[in-house]
């Protein structure tokens, strides 16, 4: 199965946060499932940490690479595809990267590790 992971779900995980539920765990163990990152969540990320609204201990590049290089996540790029389903995308959500997400989840097939509930407005399959 593949699965990308949200934002908050990638730090819940790298910092083993009681956060995670049971389900998200057990899944991001199996080993025959194929986990993603959008570059966007990057990009989210360096801007949260800007504002001083995220802090890293090592830094955004050492992040990425220990625990998403580190845990075999493969970064999904941000591709033209992805942006054309925004244009008839409901405003449900109006944060313009979970947006993107739901995008590239209904493009690339993929199921959502979020605890966002919003995301089931959407023809997403959100686990959580």
């Amino acid at each position: 199965m593949k699965y990308l992971l949200d934002t908050h779900a990638l730090l819940w995980i790298a910092m083993e946060s009681e956060n995670l539920s049971d389900k998200v765990k057990q899944v991001f163990l199996d080993n025959t499932n194929d986990f993603y990152l959008s570059a966007a969540s990057i990009w989210e990320m360096a801007i949260k940490i800007s504002l001083q609204k995220l802090i890293l201990s090592e830094g955004l590049m050492k992040f990425v690479d220990k625990h998403v290089i580190g845990n075999n996540i493969q970064i999904l790029q941000v591709n033209i595809e992805h942006i054309y389903p925004l244009e008839n995308l409901p405003f449900h959500h109006r944060d313009p990267f979970d947006r993107l997400l739901i995008s590239q989840c209904m493009y690339e097939k993929m199921h959502l590790l979020s605890n966002d509930k919003i995301f089931d407005k959407y023809p997403v399959k959100r686990m959580w």
